[in-house]
C-alpha cells in the first residue's frame, strides 16, 4: 500500500503538468497567430504600399476609364485631403424654402492631383452646387440618400480630372433647414 500512495501522488502530479502543457501550447499558438497576422497586416498595408503606389495610380486610371468610379472604403489609408469652402444651396422643392448648408472635404488619390484641383476649383464647385441643388429634402435626408449623393458628385468630378481621381467625399458639415 505504501507503494500505491506515491503512485497516486505521482498520477496527480502528472495530470497537472499535462494540463499546464496544453495551456502553454494553446497560448503559444495564439501568440504565433497574432504575430503572424500582425506581420501580414503590416506587410500588406505598410510595406507593399510604397512599392505598389506607381502601379496603383495606373490601375486607378484604367478602372476610371472602364467603369464609373466608386468611392473608397479604405479608411486606414486616407489620401491627401482637399477642403472645399462651405456651400449653401436651395434644395429642389415646390415651396422653395429648403436650404442645404454643407462643407465638403475631397480625398485625393495622390498629392500630384492638387494643382489640377486648384486650377479646376470653379468647375468642381459648380458640379457640387448643381448636384446638391437638384436634390429634394427626401432624397438627402436618409443615410442611403447621402451615400448616393456622394457617389453622384464623385462620378461627375472624376469625369473632369486627368491627373488622378477623387477617392472619397466627406461631409464635414451638413445642415438642412
Amino acid at each position: 500500500m505504501a507503494g500505491k500512495k506515491p503512485e497516486d501522488g505521482d498520477t496527480s502530479v502528472e495530470k497537472k503538468p499535462k494540463g499546464n502543457m496544453v495551456l502553454i501550447i494553446v497560448i503559444a499558438l495564439l501568440v504565433v497567430i497574432l504575430i503572424g497576422g500582425g506581420a501580414a497586416a503590416f506587410l500588406m498595408l505598410g510595406g507593399s504600399h510604397e512599392e505598389a503606389a506607381p502601379t496603383q495610380t495606373q490601375d486607378v486610371k484604367a478602372e476610371k476609364k472602364k467603369s464609373s468610379s466608386k468611392k473608397s472604403t479604405d479608411h486606414l489609408a486616407i489620401g491627401p485631403m482637399y477642403p472645399m469652402a462651405q456651400f449653401v444651396v436651395n434644395l429642389l422643392s415646390e415651396s422653395g424654402n429648403r436650404f442645404l448648408k454643407v462643407a465638403v472635404d475631397l480625398e485625393l488619390s495622390d498629392a500630384k492631383l492638387q494643382p489640377e484641383m486648384d486650377h479646376k476649383k470653379s468647375l468642381i464647385r459648380d458640379i457640387i452646387i448643381r448636384t446638391f441643388s437638384s436634390k429634394t429634402f427626401e432624397e438627402i435626408s436618409t443615410l442611403k440618400g447621402k451615400d448616393k449623393l456622394k457617389e453622384e458628385v464623385l462620378d461627375k468630378i472624376n469625369e473632369n480630372l486627368s491627373d488622378g481621381q477623387v477617392k472619397n467625399i466627406y461631409f464635414t458639415d451638413f445642415v438642412v433647414q
